[in-house]
């Protein structure tokens, strides 16, 4: 007989329960959880929770834990170890209702099923417990099998409790009347529990399912930034790693939960989904004239254009000169070979201007005010017959301004195109109802492209209207864009002149000067090289010439 003190005792112990079960995160230690806490307030010996699964061959009770004390037996959820059973199919092969297995039975017809003596009971099928006893020498006597249904009436699993113990003399005794509600109470508790955490887990997987359809979609318009989306978060996360494991110096004190690690990893996925709105052709600008085609084939053109007019010229001429009867026969050879030297040295030179501007059509790091002023005198100092006859100038003032960009490929203006992606993402990320747990995403995704002496964008913030998240994701954004061997205008750059050049931005405010120096004391960036850079990047880094670099 339970007491009334034993009885309040256990019902706050199943409030308690019902409270750490609705804070619990991971579903195998839920699962866990749930079958101890049964055990605890029935004071049963052992237990098992299954779960209703969804089969080719139909719906069937999957073993997810097993508990057994006397026999130490500890299977499924966190332990590691795999239960050797078969899942009970809820229909046999005869196709009617399993009801003979009492676990089936009370998942079929949502019973829960009291027996004091299994050995004795009538009704059902034993037999595999009766030969797991004579195995093992243990005597499973009293059962107490509850269904476990969700808030919609569903059954999604059944909680099996077997040999209840009297608290005073520790014999095995049938499960009380009061065992029995608490444990229905218990296994309701626990299936809202279940299915809540179940929803939760699939709403994030859906929500970082849809994450990767947009970095998908951005793929598919440039295969270049698509893999610099999949690359920035993971660096993100090293360096934030790296400086949540630093114990000393001024960034000593940051420190990150799950939660904290879950909403930079987010930001980190979404920190350039503004580039959806971005126009390919800015986005894979591979050559300075390039649009929808490549114009530097229009350019070859007008080169052979003029140089088909100065061979038309000196057959002109030559056939003028032949028509003169006053030229004698040397007079005549030595113009003619005179013309011919004129014609070699404009083609020559009509040859090396277009090398020149291909050349120059490439990109690069840099280009001189030298070669941008030739570049100019070449536009000038060509004229040719376009397709209506007129006189043109050889090249129209937007190839003159995309021949003369000083770095890269892209002009002022796209740009200001491609900046924008960081607005948008900004816009886009604000418009969206995030939870608390996620507030600050848009922060974090969207101060990847500020300074540190506020001379960045969208919004010039300084250092200390950053967090560090967002600091981190802009030395991440920085590094792999450096080290990227997929861009399409320039090579992938090796370790140690990545490095040179993050420690020049270092030193002129761009970036954060401790979490920097954390990057390379902690060799985040060797332990990124070696997951993503090509092995003839990975050069040997003498960490004492990096520019600012502070040990």
């Amino acid at each position: 007989m339970d007491t009334v003190e034993d009885l309040f005792r256990r019902l706050e112990q199943l409030n308690e329960i019902g409270a750490a079960l609705s804070q619990e995160k991971s579903i195998d230690r839920l699962l866990e959880k749930i079958l101890l806490a049964a055990k605890a307030i029935t004071r049963a010996d052992g237990g098992t929770l299954y779960q209703l699964e969804q089969s080719e061959e139909g719906q069937r009770l999957k073993f997810a834990i097993m508990r057994n004390e006397t026999l130490n037996i500890a299977m499924g959820g966190t332990t590691g170890k795999p239960i050797p059973f078969y899942p009970l199919h809820l229909i046999g092969k005869d196709g009617k209702p399993n009801n003979r297995m009492v676990a089936c039975y009370a998942a079929l017809t949502g019973n829960t099923v009291n027996i004091a003596d299994a050995y004795v009971a009538e009704g059902f099928d034993f037999s595999g417990t009766r030969n797991i006893d004579k195995k093992t020498g243990y005597r499973s006597k009293s059962f107490l099998t509850v269904p476990m249904r969700n808030h919609e009436g569903a059954i999604i699993g059944v909680l099996q409790l077997i040999n209840s113990k009297d608290p005073e003399t520790g014999e095995i005794v049938a499960f009380s009347n009061s065992d029995q509600r608490l444990a229905e109470s218990l296994a309701s508790q626990a299936a809202i529990a279940l299915t809540n955490r179940d929803l939760i887990n699939q709403l994030e997987e859906l929500f970082q399912s849809f994450i990767q359809l947009i970095n998908k979609a951005i793929d598919e318009k440039s295969p270049y930034t698509g893999g610099h989306c999949q690359r920035v978060p993971v660096l993100t996360m090293m360096l934030a790693e790296a400086v949540n494991d630093t114990s000393d110096g001024p960034l000593r004190d940051f420190t990150m939960n799950d939660k904290d690690r879950y909403e930079l990893k987010i930001a980190g996925l979404l920190h350039d989904c503004g580039k959806v709105t971005t126009p390919v052709h800015v986005v894979d600008k591979e050559t300075k004239l390039q649009t929808i085609f490549d114009r530097i084939n229009l350019v070859d053109t007008r080169f052979e254009v003029l140089k088909r007019d100065a061979e038309i010229e000196f057959l002109r001429q030559t056939s003028k000169l032949a028509r003169q009867s006053d030229l004698d026969e040397a007079e005549f050879e030595q113009r003619l070979e005179a013309g011919s030297q004129a014609l070699r040295v404009k083609l020559r030179r009509l040859d090396e201007d277009r090398e020149f501007l291909r050349h120059c059509n490439t990109g690069g790091e840099s280009m001189s005010p030298e070669a941008q002023a030739r570049v100019r005198q070449i536009g000038a100092a060509y004229k040719w017959l376009d397709a209506s006859g007129a006189t043109a100038n050889f090249l129209t003032e937007d190839e003159l301004e995309n021949l003369s960009i000083s770095r890269g490929t892209l002009t002022a203006k796209e740009r200001e195109t491609i900046n924008y992606h960081i607005k948008a993402t900004i816009d886009m990320l604000e418009a969206l109802p995030w939870p608390k747990h996620l507030s600050n995403v848009p922060e974090y995704a969207g101060g990847h492209h500020e300074r540190m002496d506020g001379k960045g964008y969208p919004n010039g913030l300084t250092r200390e209207q950053m967090s560090v998240q967002a600091r981190v994701m802009g030395i991440a954004d920085i590094f792999e864009a450096l080290t990227a061997k997929d861009r399409p205008y320039k090579r992938g750059k090796t370790l140690s002149e990545s490095l040179k050049i993050l420690g020049n931005f270092k030193l002129n405010g761009h970036i954060d000067p401790d979490l920097f120096d954390i990057f390379v004391r902690k060799k985040v960036y060797l332990r990124y090289a070696e997951q993503f850079l090509d092995p003839d990047q990975i050069d040997e880094v003498d960490e004492s010439r990096i520019p600012g670099y502070s040990p």
